[in-house]
This record gives structure tokens, C-alpha cells and sequence, in this order.
């Protein structure tokens, strides 16, 4: 049975306090076994739209994913698109901005990266890095050299840009769906002490990810404060529970699932000359000419 995803969904409009979001609810799943055959359907599933969105080239897709450190970004992508067709996929991870990055607007370097009509496009990070730990650290913002910068402004200013953006894309066939996966500050030091005990897992772990961590409260509300201003109808954000790992790829597996059935993706029609060249070509190679 579907998953019903909607109480995930920050309607538009929608003014939200992370607080009252949770970060954990009743698995979907009844056992490691019923997850993993409640995934793999998924998994079948958006492989089949998958073909069809190529075939149908019609449409993009463009999946959104942002988090705190150690909240399963990278999880997500391994287990949900594991059956997709890397052909027609592209997972594009936001580092630093370079400096012909900051020679530009702030959504430059993301437009580069947009997937190509019939392709599905994951951003790891995103432009909206760009609300987020750019307002939580007021020195990169400075380094961006915008002229006239007025830190009780911009954020707005960005917010509109970003929807405008998002609608622009969306009207000239582009959907964007996007998670926030929602992990509690507990649950992220649980996860901190993993990596530091599993001696395969260091290499994740930096000093960096500690500083950030003392910054928990700025980021949650430059998160409140994003998540308000640009969820939209043609390209919502979703609260995702995310300190179950396996609850969280469910819940995003299906809301992309459920996107991609919405768009009514088939494969061209061939046309009646078409199809009595294509029953020649195969009566010849039949006949073994």
C-alpha cells in the first residue's frame, strides 16, 4: 500500500517551526525485511518512469536535498536511485563556491548543472546554500562582493529569486520536488560518534562538522525561515523524519514516485508509416537479408 506522504509536505505559504516537526515517526515498515521489499518496489518503479520520462522527453526532474551533517543526503541517493539508469541521471554536489562562481549571480553555477529534458537531476546541496549557510556565516556572504548587501534584506530578496526561479523552471517543464531531511541534534551526535568509531568512516568526520554543530540553533532557523518562503505548490519542500534512515528513503522514494506517476509519462506513438516500415525492416532480417 502507498505511503501517504501529504503530512510531510510545507504547504505555500505555510510558516514553519521545525520543533513541531518530527524527527521520528511510526515506520512505514514492519521489519528489515518488509523494508527492503517495500524499497525495492520504489526502486522498480521510478526505473520504469525513469525510461519513460527519457522516452517521453517531455519533462526534467530535479530532486533537492538539504540537511544537517550526517543526516543520510548520501544515503538517500545510494539506496532510492540505486535501479536508476546512470545515462539518464546526474548527482551534482555544491562544495565552495569557486571564484568564477562568485564572478556570477548566486544561481549561476546551479542553472549549469540543470538536468537536460528526460533526465533526473540531484542536487546535493543547492542554491539554497545560498539562504542557509551563507546567512548563518555573515563572512561568506561578504566575500560575494554584492553590491549594496543589507543582511536585514537579502534573505527575502534571495527567497523571491529562488521562487522565481523554481517557477520559471517548472513552466518550461523542469518539476522540482525537494526534502529537508529532518534529523534531531541528538540523533546527529549519535551519528558523529559512529564515524568516529568505525575506523572506515573517519574520513567523513572533519573539525568543521563540530563547528557547525555549535551553530545548531542559527541553522534551524535559517532553515524555519527558508522552508516558509519557498515551499510552493509546483515545487514543495518535505519535512522528512530522517533519524530512521530507512522511514526517511520510504518517504522520499515515495513522494518521488508519486510526482513522476503525476506527469503521465508514455512512449512516443509511431505513427501508421512508421510502423509498416518497421514490419518490412523486420520481415527482411527475418528472411536473413
Amino acid at each position: 500500500m502507498p505511503i501517504d506522504v501529504s503530512p510531510f509536505i510545507v504547504k505555500e505559504g505555510h510558516s514553519v517551526n521545525l520543533k513541531k516537526w518530527p524527527t521520528r515517526v511510526r515506520p512505514f515498515y514492519r521489519s528489515e525485511h518488509d523494508y527492503e521489499a517495500m524499497l525495492a518496489a520504489h526502486v522498480r518503479t521510478l526505473a520504469e518512469h525513469q525510461s519513460r520520462l527519457y522516452a517521453d522527453d517531455r519533462y526534467s526532474l530535479l530532486i533537492v536535498l538539504q540537511a544537517m551533517d550526517a543526516a543520510g543526503k548520501d544515503g538517500v541517493i545510494k539506496h532510492v536511485m540505486s535501479g536508476i539508469n546512470p545515462q539518464g541521471c546526474q548527482v551534482v554536489s555544491f562544495k565552495h563556491p569557486s571564484a568564477e562562481d562568485l564572478d556570477h549571480d548566486f544561481l549561476w553555477r546551479v542553472v549549469r548543472q540543470l538536468p537536460e529534458r528526460g533526465n533526473i537531476g540531484i542536487f546535493n546541496r543547492s542554491h539554497y546554500e545560498e539562504v542557509l549557510i551563507v546567512r548563518v556565516h555573515p563572512d561568506i556572504a561578504r566575500a560575494q562582493r554584492v553590491p549594496d548587501f543589507d543582511q536585514k534584506t537579502v534573505w527575502k530578496e534571495r527567497f523571491r529569486s529562488i521562487v522565481d526561479f523554481e517557477r520559471h523552471l517548472h513552466r518550461n517543464g523542469t518539476r522540482v520536488v525537494k526534502f529537508f531531511l529532518h534529523v534531531s541534534k541528538e540523533e546527529q551526535r549519535k551519528r558523529f560518534l559512529a564515524r568516529l568509531d568505525d575506523p572506515e568512516k573517519n574520513w567523513k568526520f572533519s573539525v568543521g562538522d563540530i563547528e557547525e554543530r555549535a551553530r545548531w540553533n542559527d541553522y534551524m532557523h535559517a532553515y524555519e525561515d527558508c522552508l516558509s518562503h519557498t515551499s510552493t505548490r509546483d515545487a514543495p519542500w518535505y519535512v522528512v523524519p530522517a533519524d530512521d534512515k530507512a522511514n526517511a528513503r520510504l518517504i522520499v522514494s515515495q513522494a518521488i514516485v508519486d510526482l513522476m506517476t503525476s506527469l503521465d509519462l508514455r512512449y512516443p506513438k509511431v505513427e501508421k508509416a512508421r510502423l509498416k516500415e518497421l514490419r518490412r525492416i523486420r520481415k527482411q532480417l527475418k528472411d536473413g537479408n
